[in-house]
């Protein structure tokens, strides 16, 4: 929200400070409370194509400004010399002409999904998340806090975990353009553990949303008593079949401390957190040795245990 003004606001200081800026592209309506700060910038009218307004690129690259702005990034135009706005860009930048523009979250194809869910707005129009990464500066424009939706603190959520995936993106051009490793490279690893009444769905969708963020495989382990009945296979072999459809790499283990055989599996994959289903009742067995999910956040020292009661 406020995105629009934060980033003419920023045009109007660039201006000051002596770059020159043009605008190339404006989202209609344009607010009030921006149209003084245009009235100070050189603006290059846009095309209409088809009832779409279209960045008139060849001008742009006729002025050869330092930086151009782009309100709204996320346009299509099937007509034009590039089918999208940010393909417009992208000619833009390699010019050398710097471009600042504007974009909503539910707007980048990655994660259009889960913000429609979350504002019930359907769009059509997105920009790829790789031409996103390679950005080299993101700035998330926020609402307030006071009296936010809950809706609101999910999509603030996404967007700044958007943001250190765009910079942690920026860092790793960085460190190979000049041929450097980091000091310290971490790597994520989610273990999904399943048993027969495990939430199998929920779990490894969960691992599968964090590992999103991480770029990393999801490993899914079922530790096969000796005693296992035959309904208990049954009902596996749908989990486990359920979790090689969403891509995991399955593993079946047999072993008679589960715990045991879960923490060295963890460790000998580089394991970082493990995904566990946990039964709520509390017998006499649980009160005197402990569940076997303490035992395994008991072993799992240097490992984070998510638990998922069923």
């Amino acid at each position: 929200m406020g995105k629009s003004f934060r980033m003419f606001d920023e045009a109007r200081r660039r201006k000051e400070r002596g770059q020159d800026v043009v605008v190339g592209a404006l989202q209609p309506p344009v607010p009030p409370e921006i149209k003084p700060i245009l009235s100070s910038l050189e603006i290059v009218p846009t095309l209409d194509t088809e009832g779409v307004p279209v960045i008139d690129v060849p001008a742009i690259l006729r002025r050869r400004p330092q930086v151009c702005i782009v309100d709204g990034l996320a346009y299509d135009c099937p007509w034009n010399r590039h089918a999208h706005r940010w393909q417009d860009v992208e000619e833009l930048l390699a010019n050398g002409i710097n471009v600042v523009a504007s974009v909503s979250l539910q707007h980048i194809d990655d994660q259009r999904e889960a913000a429609e869910k979350l504002t019930g707005q359907h769009v059509s129009e997105t920009i790829p998340r790789e031409f996103l990464n390679t950005a080299d500066e993101i700035v998330v424009v926020d609402a307030p806090t006071e009296d936010a939706p809950p809706e609101l603190s999910e999509l603030r959520e996404m967007a700044l975990v958007l943001a250190a995936d765009v910079i942690d993106a920026g860092l790793q051009r960085y460190l190979q353009s000049h041929d450097l490793e980091p000091a310290a490279r971490t790597h994520e690893h989610f273990l999904v553990c399943l048993t027969p009444r495990a939430n199998a769905e929920r779990m490894i969708a969960s691992a599968r949303q964090s590992a999103a963020r991480f770029h990393c495989d999801v490993l899914v382990v079922y530790v096969k008593p000796p005693d296992a009945s035959e309904a208990d296979e049954r009902e596996m072999e749908g989990k486990l079949a359920q979790a090689r459809a969403a891509g995991a790499r399955v593993d079946v283990l047999q072993a008679d401390d589960p715990v045991e055989s879960i923490v060295q599996f963890a460790r000998s994959h580089g394991v970082t957190q493990i995904f566990v289903g946990h039964s709520m009742k509390n017998d006499w067995r649980a009160r005197l040795w402990g569940t076997p999910v303490s035992r395994l956040i008991r072993a799992a020292e240097g490992m984070d245990v998510r638990v998922f009661p069923h």
